[in-house]
């Protein structure tokens, strides 16, 4: 009886994590410019492979495997927010403008510093 809901606990998780990843892929596809479509892969993406690799991790046949998928959870936590704020700062400096921005805040920083 456990077991089974495990399972179904599991695979409910895991389905949430693929309709997070589809709507990641929907979003990326649908968003007029870099910066919008940076952030649906970035926070739908993440939630996405966070359900599924919970699902995997209640899903593991022991405990070290389990730290394993919470090792690898760990790392998405870190890594993709840090690596989507690097290619939007990059896309930001070379001159790729966003599709509607009412208050340019870092530009002002930006000339502060230089000048």
């Amino acid at each position: 009886m456990i077991k089974e809901i495990t399972h179904v606990v599991a695979y409910l998780f895991m389905a949430l994590g693929v309709f997070f990843s589809l709507t990641s892929v929907l979003g990326i596809l649908r968003f007029p410019d870099v910066y919008t479509r940076i952030h649906a892969g970035t926070k739908a993406l993440t939630g996405g492979a966070l359900f599924v690799l919970t699902g995997g991790a209640i899903l593991a046949p022991s405990w070290q495997a389990s730290a394993k998928f919470a090792l690898i959870i760990v790392f998405f936590l870190i890594t993709n927010p840090l690596s989507s704020h690097a290619v939007a700062r990059a896309c930001y400096r070379h001159g790729i403008k966003p599709e509607l921005i009412y208050k340019d805040e870092y530009r002002q920083k930006l000339s502060d510093k230089k000048g």
